[in-house]
């Protein structure tokens, strides 16, 4: 994936966590990764798994394409 569409997955992430009032680490903690690396999806940092999108789709209780409609 682009850099440019990392960035817009990982910002979409975030807003919607935040949205439903979770913090990084309740994140992390629910969807059984580190907080860092919660923090290193919403920064693009890595290449998150398609696995991992499932997770936090239905850790937010949202629709993955939630995450990339706006891709």
């Amino acid at each position: 994936m682009a850099k440019s569409d990392l960035k817009k997955l990982g910002k979409n992430i975030k807003f919607l966590r935040k949205t439903k009032g979770l913090s990084q680490e309740k994140l992390a903690e629910i969807i059984n990764r580190s907080r860092n690396y919660v923090g290193m999806i919403e920064r693009a940092e890595v290449n998150t798994p398609i696995d991992t999108l499932f997770d936090i789709a239905k850790a937010l209780h949202s629709d993955i394409k939630n995450y990339l409609v706006k891709l």
